[in-house]
C-alpha cells in the first residue's frame, strides 16, 4: 500500500477446515493515516496485485451501510486470498479510519501426533 502508519498486532488464528487441515488467518489493521492516503494505498493495491500474479475477484464496494471500498485478491496459486477494505469514520463520529486486511491460506493439513 506505501503507507506508513499504526498497524494493530495481527493475532493470526487457526481453525479447522477438514479433518485433518488447518486454515491460517489474520487480520492486522491499519491506522493513523490520513483517508486520501488510504484511498492513494487502495489504488496501488488495485495496480500491484496484478503485476504480482494476483487475481483481483472482487472490487467494489461491501454490503455494509457505509459502503466501505472492498478488494478481494487471491493469490496466483489460490493458496491466500486477502480481504482489504478501507473504514471511512470521519462521519460516525471520533472513531479514527482505518484499513481493515484479512488475509487468509488454503486449507493445509497438520502433521499427526506421535
Amino acid at each position: 500500500m506505501g503507507l506508513k502508519g499504526k498497524v494493530t498486532e495481527p493475532r493470526p488464528v487457526t481453525m479447522p477446515c477438514s479433518v485433518l487441515g488447518r486454515r491460517a488467518q489474520g487480520s492486522p489493521p491499519l491506522d493513523g493515516v490520513p483517508v486520501d492516503d488510504m484511498k492513494q494505498g487502495m489504488d496501488r493495491l488495485r495496480k500491484g496485485f496484478p503485476r504480482k500474479g494476483w487475481k483481483i475477484v472482487k472490487d467494489g464496494f461491501d454490503g455494509s451501510p457505509s459502503t466501505a471500498p472492498h478488494i478481494v485478491a487471491n493469490s496466483k496459486g489460490e493458496e491466500f486470498s486477502v480481504d482489504i477494505r478501507l473504514h471511512d469514520e470521519r462521519k460516525y463520529g471520533n472513531d479514527p479510519s482505518l484499513i481493515e486486511v484479512t488475509v487468509e491460506s488454503a486449507c493445509f493439513k497438520t502433521k499427526k501426533p506421535d
